[in-house]
C-alpha cells in the first residue's frame, strides 16, 4: 500500500512540473495559445499573443512584438510604434489532485493516523496574454522608446531568453 501511495505521489509531482512550451503560431481559437491580429485602420493594427500556462510574461510580450514586426513588413512598412499595450495573467489554477490520510474508530478496534491533504496544481500556472496596438510607418526608425525597427525585431524578438 505504501508503494502504491508513493507511486501516486511521484506521478502527481511529475505531472505538476510538466508544462507545454509556447509555440509561435496563429491561435486556433479565442482561448488558444498563439497570435492573432485585427485591423483598426490600414496602418493601425491590434496584435495579441496568448502564451501557454507557465510561459513568462516577458516571453509572451516578445512574441507579440515579433508578430507586429512580421505584420509591419508584410504590409510594406519599415517600423512600427506601440501606441497602446495591455496584458496580464488569465486563468490558472487548473485541476487539483488531493491526497489524504485519516483515522477511524469502531468500538474496540481503531485505526489511528495523521490526517492531512496535499493539493498539486496540474495546470502549469496562469497563461499570460499581451495585446499591443501598433501604428506602422515607412522610412528610418525614430529613436523613441515605443518605436521599433521591424527587421531588427523580427530577427531577435522570438529568440529564447
Amino acid at each position: 500500500m505504501r508503494r502504491l501511495l508513493l507511486v501516486v505521489c511521484a506521478t502527481a509531482l511529475l505531472a505538476a512540473c510538466q508544462t507545454t512550451p509556447t509555440v509561435y503560431a496563429p491561435a486556433s481559437g479565442p482561448q488558444s495559445a498563439g497570435y492573432s491580429e485585427s485591423p483598426i485602420e490600414n496602418d493601425r493594427w491590434r496584435v495579441t499573443f496568448r502564451g501557454q500556462p507557465g510561459t513568462d510574461a516577458t516571453r509572451v510580450y516578445s512574441l507579440a512584438l515579433q508578430r507586429a514586426a512580421e505584420l509591419t513588413l508584410s504590409k510594406g512598412y519599415d517600423w512600427f510604434r506601440v501606441t497602446e499595450r495591455s496584458g496580464g495573467a488569465v486563468g490558472g489554477g487548473g485541476p487539483v489532485v488531493s491526497l489524504g490520510i485519516g483515522g477511524a474508530s469502531f468500538g474496540r478496534h481503531s485505526a489511528v493516523g495523521a490526517s492531512g491533504s496535499t493539493g498539486f496544481d496540474l495546470g502549469g500556472g496562469p497563461a499570460y496574454v499581451a495585446t499591443i496596438e501598433i501604428l506602422m510607418n515607412k522610412g528610418p526608425t525614430p529613436r523613441e522608446p515605443d518605436a521599433y525597427d521591424a527587421r531588427q525585431i523580427r530577427a531577435t524578438a522570438g529568440q529564447p531568453s
